[in-house]
């Protein structure tokens, strides 16, 4: 692969020339501090940007006129990269190899309308439009309690830091969204589009000078930016004294959740001991919380653990029978206990850096994947595979258990089943 960087000032454009995919995909990436209000109405507009356009005023004119681009996919996307939210508004097509020149170009000009030419009169979205998204987010809303491992995992991050972004709903909130109206979308919109970070991947088997080009006449974004504050939460130690919530649901399993905080480690460590440390402790099926609470014990219908480095957190979750719960956080306790004490082989190791290797090649068989690693990179400062390949072979035992004395279990989080569960 080739990939160039050009800095515009307003914004960066990234491309990646590869010939392993039939597609093109343009990803543009609109990023700013989180709000914790905010959230509802930028959900709301990621999904207006694919109800119309100025030219396109409804979805079913939408919908045509990709079909007529060879079916080119348009997606949007909202999530939280540590301190800022992120919403990412995706063009995927085939290359003009394989439909007819020019194509890729007409592509990106729609891609280019729907983002800056909005189905907006008077200052205002269509009202219309906006019901129908509103109606949409009011379901998702409604019915968040009905996917449970989900739910425990939102209610296990609002218990544990009720004050940081890590236990922002990204779902969003009813009460911002009785709030959201045609003008004040239009506000936030505009807002975005002068005053938020964008990063521009184009990925494919694809021209640089040609891209450019075409990218420029497209994305006539004025405003110059620079970052504001760091993407890394802030490094807290865990509380002394565990926090313990149980809550109940509706249900035949009960969701275990334990967040951890992972304190006082370098960059260095968080992207590598600490990834290896999940592998064998939890992130893997030769887990040392797989095999022991899973396979030995029987405690559980699954268990796993995920760190997450810009909020300096370890979460591991379970699927439980209520009865199960103290047994299980009591092995919970001990295996991350035993990981402290090094108590792990270099077996272990070997396994947890193939792990490792197999995940970084499968993230080249996705364009998506490959534009994350470069988002990264160039956002947050991490290595590019095969640095990441290299630093990783050279892990030492002693840095693992360095990592593993640095996380401690701060907030235990119970969503207790209570429906036929035979007591």
């Amino acid at each position: 692969m080739d990939y160039l960087r050009e800095d515009y000032g307003s914004y960066r454009l990234h491309l990646i020339k590869t010939e392993k995919f039939k597609l093109t995909t343009v990803r543009v990436s609109f990023r700013r501090e989180i709000k914790k209000d905010e959230i509802t109405i930028r959900n709301v507009l990621a999904d207006v940007f694919t109800q119309s356009s100025a030219n396109y005023n409804s979805k079913k004119a939408l919908t045509i006129k990709a079909q007529d681009l060879y079916a080119a996919d348009i997606a949007t996307a909202t999530k939280r990269i540590g301190n800022y939210i992120n919403t990412d508004i995706s063009l995927s097509v085939l290359n003009d190899k394989y439909t007819e020149k020019g194509n890729f170009k007409s592509a990106v000009e729609f891609l280019s309308e729907i983002i800056f030419k909005p189905d907006v009169k008077d200052g205002a979205f269509d009202e219309e439009k906006l019901d129908i998204v509103k109606n949409l987010c009011k379901s998702a809303l409604d019915s968040v309690k009905e996917d449970t491992a989900a739910y425990s995992t939102i209610r296990l991050a609002e218990e544990f830091d009720k004050k940081s972004p890590l236990s922002y709903r990204m779902i969003g909130y009813q009460s911002d969204l009785e709030k959201v109206n045609t003008k004040n979308l239009y506000e936030y919109y505009l807002s975005m589009i002068k005053s938020d970070l964008v990063d521009i991947f184009v990925i494919g088997n694809i021209d640089f000078e040609e891209i450019k080009t075409i990218i420029k006449n497209n994305f006539k974004i004025r405003t110059f930016k620079k970052p504001k504050g760091p993407y890394l939460l802030e490094d807290k130690k865990a509380r002394l004294r565990k926090k313990i919530v149980k809550e109940t649901i509706d249900g035949t399993q009960s969701k275990l959740g334990i967040a951890c905080r992972c304190h006082g480690l370098s960059d260095y460590e968080r992207n590598y001991p600490m990834l290896l440390f999940n592998a064998i402790y939890g992130g893997t099926v030769d887990s040392k919380l797989f095999t022991d609470v899973r396979e030995k014990n029987s405690l559980c219908y699954t268990i796993w653990s995920v760190p997450n480095k810009l909020d300096q957190t370890l979460y591991i979750k379970a699927g439980i029978d209520k009865k199960n719960y103290q047994k299980s956080v009591s092995l919970i306790e001990k295996n991350l206990q035993l990981m402290k004490k090094g108590d792990f082989s270099d077996l272990d190791i070997k396994k947890a850096k193939e792990y490792y290797n197999t995940a970084l090649d499968e993230t080249l068989e996705s364009e998506n994947s490959i534009i994350n690693e470069y988002f990264m990179h160039e956002v947050v400062g991490t290595d590019l595979l095969e640095e990441k390949r290299a630093k990783m072979a050279k892990v030492t035992k002693k840095e693992i258990v360095a990592v593993a004395r640095k996380i401690d279990i701060d907030t235990i989080f119970l969503l207790e089943g209570v429906v036929n569960e035979g007591n």
